[in-house]
C-alpha cells in the first residue's frame, strides 16, 4: 500500500537542491521570474516523487542565510529529510545551521546527497564524506545512508531514489485518526476559482465541502475543492501536500503562518508555555525576557521570552518558559518551534510546546513547575490529567486534551471516561445544563477557601449559626463561571462538610456561642415577638436592654430566624415563627372564599396596621404567596397551606 509522506531539503546555497530535486522527478522547483533571474532559490518550491511503496511530497527550500525564515516556514511538517552537501565546496554554515534546525524541528528520518560528485576525484569525495559523518555524529542522521551524485552524468540518482525508499519505508506516521490541520504555506488567486491556499497537511483528513477554521482569525470557511500535486481530488490527508480553494476568501486576508483546522480543534492564544533548548552551538545563552524571532509552523514572530526557572538557558541546557506574541498563534502539544536571535542572524535553540493556551505565570514556582514537567511526560494520561489542572476553573473540553496533551480524538473521550471513573475528574452540572469538568484538586483549592472565608466569619460572628450564601457566592465572582461555586456548595452540603439552605449556610463542625446575657435577651426578644404578633417590636426596641451585647443584636435576630423562632419580615420587622403560620392559615381561608386582596383587607385579616400590613404584602409577594395586580393581591403560585 502507497504511503503518502512528505519529503524536505537542506542545505547550503548553490550546492544544488534544486537541480537534485529536478533530476529525480523532472520538475523545477525555482518558480519565481527572480529565481530563475539570479539562479538561486528564493521561496520554497514543491514536486513529487514515487519511491518504493512511498508517494513523497518534496518541499525544496532556499540555501541563503537571507532567507531561513522561508526554510523554516518549508520545513514544518516534514517527515524526512534530504541534506545536501556538494563535494566540491564540503560543509559550509548554512550545512551546519539547517542540520541544527531539522533536528530541533524533530526530525529522526533522512538521506544525505554528495552532490556535484563529477567535479571532484575519489579520494576528495572520501574526504569530504568522512567529515560530513564527523558532523553528522549524534543527530538524527548519523546513520543515514550518504549517496554520492551528479545531475550532470546521473551519478547515484538510482542509489539515492532506492535509499529514499528504504528510510520512507521506516518513518512512522500517526496523524491519521487525528482531527483535520494544515499551515499555510503559500497563497494566490486562479482566475475564475479565487483564492487558493497550499501546506502539508500535518493530521487528519478533509474532503470537499468541508467547512473549516481559518486561524488565528476564528472564521470559518468552506473548501470549494482540492487538488493534490495539481490533480483534482475529493479527499486530502496526513503526509500529503495539498491546494484548498476556498469560498469567499480574499487573498489579501490570507498571510503565510495562517492554519486551517477542523472547528473547535485550535486556539489561538498570545502566551504558550514551552520547553526551550539553547543550541550547544548557540553564540549565546538565551536570557530572560529577550526578544527573539519564534518560527512556528509557518509563521514567524518577534516575541519576548520569559525564563520560568532561571535567569538564563546556557548553550546545550534546557529550560521551562513562556513566549509573549504581539499577535494570536496557534499550536498544539509537543509541535517543534525554532528560535532565532533578534536580528534574524543566528539560530540560537528551540524547543516543544507544553501549553498552547497558557496563561501567564509566575517564575519559580515549585509547584507549577513540577507540573509542567509532568505536562511533558510520554505518559498520555499524565498529561491529559494535568491539562485538566491548568485549565482551573474553566473546565476542561474534549478539544482541550486533544490540542493540549497531544490525544487523539478517541483517545481524549477513554482518557477523559478514565479520569471521570477515577475520581479525578470531577463532573459538575450547571444552569442551562452545561457540564463542566474539573480536576478534583482544584476543586478541593475551592472547598478549602471556601471553609476559610466561613471558618473568619464564624470567629467574626461567634453567635451566628450561619452566614448569607449570597453574599459567600458574591466573593467568588472572579472564577469562569460564575455559577460553578453554587454547584461546589451543594456538593459540599451533600457530602455533610456543610450545613445550611439556600440563604444560609455555615462549617458543619461550628457551634453558635451565646453568653449567659445573650441568652437571656434571646428568650426576652422571641417572648415579645409571641405576644404581641401582628404588630411586632422593632428591633430598635431592645438596644437598650441589649447594654454591652447591643453590638450583637443583629446577631441575635439571625440566630433566631436560623433556628426558626422568627421570620424576617424586612430589616425592622420580624414575627414570630408562630404569627408566620397562623397568617398564611388566614390568608388561605380568606382566598378559598375570595379572588382579591386589598392592603386594607389583609390589614383588617391581621388586625395590624399599616405600618405592618405593607412589608408583609411586600414580603408574600416576594415568596409568591401572593401577586400583585395594581391595588389588588391575587393567590400567588406558591402554597399558603403547609410552609414555614
Amino acid at each position: 500500500m502507497q504511503r503518502d509522506l512528505i519529503l524536505g531539503t537542506a542545505g547550503h546555497i548553490d550546492h544544488g537542491k534544486t537541480s537534485l530535486v529536478k533530476a529525480l522527478t523532472g520538475i523545477d522547483c525555482d518558480r519565481l521570474p527572480e529565481e530563475k533571474q539570479r539562479g538561486i532559490t528564493i521561496d520554497i518550491g514543491f514536486a513529487k516523487l514515487d519511491v518504493g511503496t512511498a508517494h513523497l511530497g518534496i518541499v525544496d527550500v532556499p540555501g541563503h542565510e537571507r532567507f531561513i525564515k522561508n526554510m523554516l516556514a518549508g520545513a514544518t511538517g516534514i517527515d524526512l529529510a534530504l541534506l545536501v552537501v556538494a563535494a566540491d565546496d564540503g560543509i559550509m554554515p548554512q550545512t551546519r545551521e539547517h542540520l541544527a534546525i531539522l533536528g530541533l524541528l524533530g526530525l529522526r528520518h533522512g538521506v544525505i546527497a554528495l552532490t556535484k560528485a563529477d567535479l571532484v576525484d575519489a579520494t576528495t569525495r572520501e574526504v569530504v564524506a568522512w567529515e560530513i559523518r564527523q558532523m553528522v555524529q549524534g543527530t538524527f542522521l548519523q546513520d543515514a545512508p550518504l549517496i554520492a551524485t551528479s545531475v550532470v552524468t546521473g551519478m547515484g540518482l538510482d542509489a539515492l531514489k532506492s535509499a529514499l525508499a528504504e528510510v520512507s519505508a521506516r518513518v512512522v506516521r500517526q496523524q491519521t485518526d487525528q482531527w483535520f490541520r494544515l499551515a499555510i504555506d503559500r497563497a494566490f488567486v486562479v482566475q475564475g476559482h479565487g483564492t487558493v491556499v497550499t501546506g502539508s497537511v500535518a493530521s487528519g483528513r478533509l474532503r470537499v465541502g468541508d467547512e473549516v477554521e481559518w486561524l488565528p482569525l476564528g472564521e470559518r470557511v468552506r473548501v470549494r475543492a482540492l487538488q493534490h500535486h495539481d490533480c483534482a481530488v475529493e479527499e486530502v490527508h496526513s503526509g500529503q501536500r495539498a491546494a484548498l480553494n476556498l469560498a469567499g476568501v480574499p487573498l489579501e486576508r490570507i498571510q503565510r503562518g495562517h492554519e486551517l483546522a477542523y472547528p473547535g480543534y485550535l486556539r489561538s492564544d498570545r502566551v504558550v508555555t514551552v520547553r526551550l533548548h539553547t543550541l550547544p552551538s548557540a553564540p549565546r545563552a538565551i536570557a530572560h525576557r529577550a526578544q527573539l524571532h519564534l518560527h512556528l509552523g509557518t509563521s514567524e514572530h518577534l516575541a519576548t521570552v520569559s525564563l520560568l526557572d532561571g535567569d538564563t538557558v546556557e548553550p546545550g541546557q534546557w529550560g521551562l518558559a513562556q513566549w509573549f506574541v504581539a499577535v494570536p498563534i496557534v499550536a498544539v502539544w509537543g509541535q517543534p518551534f525554532v528560535v532565532r536571535d533578534a536580528s534574524a542572524q543566528h539560530t540560537l535553540g528551540g524547543g516543544h510546546i507544553l501549553q498552547p493556551n497558557a496563561k501567564k505565570i509566575r517564575r519559580r514556582q515549585g509547584d507549577v513547575l513540577h507540573r509542567l514537567e509532568l505536562l511533558g511526560s510520554d505518559d498520555p494520561r499524565q498529561r491529559a490529567a494535568m491539562v485538566a489542572w491548568f485549565a482551573a476553573d474553566a473546565g476542561l473540553e474534549l478539544a482541550d486534551l486533544v490540542r493540549g496533551a497531544g490525544l487523539t480524538p478517541r483517545q481524549a473521550e477513554q482518557i477523559r471516561a478514565d479520569l471521570l471513573a477515577e475520581g479525578e475528574l470531577l463532573e459538575f452540572t450547571l444552569p442551562g445544563t452545561k457540564t463542566l469538568l474539573l480536576h478534583c484538586d482544584r476543586v478541593a483549592e475551592l472547598e478549602q477557601r471556601l471553609l476559610q472565608r466561613l471558618e473568619q466569619w464564624h470567629r467574626e460572628f461567634p453567635s451566628m449559626t450561619g452566614h448569607d450564601r449570597p453574599k459567600l457566592v458574591s466573593e467568588f465572582h472572579y472564577l469562569s463561571q460564575p455559577t460553578l461555586i453554587e454547584a461546589i456548595l451543594d456538593r459540599m452540603l451533600r457530602a455533610g462538610r456543610l450545613v445550611g439552605t439556600a440563604q444560609r449556610i455555615a462549617r458543619t463542625d461550628f457551634q453558635p456561642k451565646l453568653s449567659a446575657n445573650l441568652r437571656k435577651l434571646k428568650e426576652k426578644v422571641i417572648a415579645e415577638h409571641r405576644r404581641l404578633g401582628f404588630q411586632p417590636p422593632e428591633p430598635s426596641v431592645f438596644a437598650s436592654q441589649a447594654g454591652g451585647n447591643a453590638a450583637h443584636l443583629k446577631e441575635l435576630y439571625e440566630v433566631c430566624v436560623l433556628e426558626g423562632e422568627l421570620v424576617r419580615i424586612n430589616d425592622e420587622i420580624y414575627l414570630h415563627a408562630e404569627s408566620a403560620a397562623e397568617m398564611r392559615r388566614r390568608l388561605a381561608a380568606y382566598f378559598a372564599q375570595n379572588d382579591t386582596a386589598t392592603v386594607a383587607e389583609i390589614r383588617d385579616l391581621l388586625g395590624t396596621t399599616r405600618k405592618y400590613a405593607v412589608p408583609i404584602c411586600e414580603y408574600l409577594d416576594r415568596l409568591g404567596f401572593t401577586k400583585r395586580l395594581g391595588d389588588l393581591r391575587v393567590r400567588g403560585p406558591t402554597p399558603l397551606e403547609g410552609t414555614r
